[in-house]
């Protein structure tokens, strides 16, 4: 029998926020934070605070007075890759005992759980190259990536059980995210060639910082006018509310992108809109997968009692 309105609130709050969703959270959070914290470095020029990898220095793995505030910075970074280990850990065996588990949610834990390790190798790899802005901008794609499948797994393990058709929209919700990647990546490029490299001696990418911020804000509008036309076609369906907040997104990014340019790129703005990629790649994984993955998750409890009745 169909759920009533009242009913299907409740679960639905009900599976946000079990022990799995709370795990699936708590990964979405931790990548998006280090994601910042990573600005941070860069942004005060610690990039180099601990110059060796993965010992601090060549004598110690904690960094000494000497480093000063840069050393304290860069490994306070590195200690949060301890608590992401940690959320990944328990994501992995959240999911793995959870009762509604199946292969595709555990293969994504796991492949979730793996990206960590590899971006605590490649961010040592940032540090052995001197910060060289290509790996650099590798680093930070592979957390969005980390960002982006946390958001997909939240969705898995909390969707309706309930059948749901495919929404009208699909290949728009497609096209805006592949764009949003674009964008992300394009202003990978443009911090590459910009100022705050993370230290003073760093080589930039020899780009043109001015050519590629243009290149940049016209993937941007791309983005934005995508999401404009979804927005009509959703208007009158459940993606209404998910496009509403990923234009949002959008428009404050992009308010906050012309503002830090035209005022030479202040370093609070910077990290404003460092944040704000991270949050707009997670909305808009949000909006592809509720319009894309409708496949459901039924509780084996629930499967089960469906054969013995």
């Amino acid at each position: 029998m169909p759920q009533t309105l009242p009913e299907r609130v409740r679960t639905a709050f009900l599976r946000l926020f079990d022990p799995v969703a709370r795990w699936a959270w708590a990964s979405v959070v931790a990548n998006s934070v280090i994601i910042f914290t990573g600005g941070v470095v860069r942004l005060t020029g610690s990039g180099l605070g601990c110059p060796e990898w993965p010992r601090c220095t060549e004598e110690s793995f904690v960094p000494h007075s000497s480093l000063g505030i840069h050393g304290a910075i860069e490994f306070g970074n590195r200690l949060l890759t301890y608590v992401l280990v940690v959320v990944a850990i328990g994501t992995f065996v959240a999911v793995w005992r959870w009762s509604g588990t199946n292969r595709r949610v555990r293969r994504l834990a796991t492949a979730l759980a793996l990206g960590i390790p590899a971006q605590a190798v490649l961010g040592g790899i940032t540090v052995l190259t001197g910060l060289n802005p290509w790996i650099v901008s590798a680093h930070l794609l592979v957390s969005m990536a980390l960002v982006s499948g946390s958001v997909l797994l939240l969705h898995r393990v909390t969707q309706h059980p309930e059948p749901t058709e495919h929404p009208p929209g699909r290949r728009l919700a497609a096209l805006a995210y592949v764009i949003a990647w674009a964008a992300v990546v394009l202003g990978t490029i443009v911090t590459g060639s910009g100022p705050h490299a993370g230290d003073a001696s760093t080589e930039r990418n020899g780009f043109d910082p001015e050519m590629w911020s243009r290149i940049h804000a016209l993937s941007v509008w791309a983005l934005v006018a995508v999401t404009v036309a979804l927005l009509i076609v959703v208007r009158r369906t459940r993606l209404v509310v998910p496009v509403a907040v990923l234009l949002g997104v959008e428009l404050a990014q992009g308010l906050i992108g012309y503002v830090q340019y035209v005022n030479d790129l202040p370093i609070a703005l910077v990290a404003a809109h460092l944040v704000g990629a991270a949050v707009l790649m997670a909305t808009v994984t949000w909006v592809l997968v509720r319009a894309v993955d409708v496949r459901t998750v039924e509780p084996a409890r629930q499967r089960a009692g469906s054969v013995t009745a």
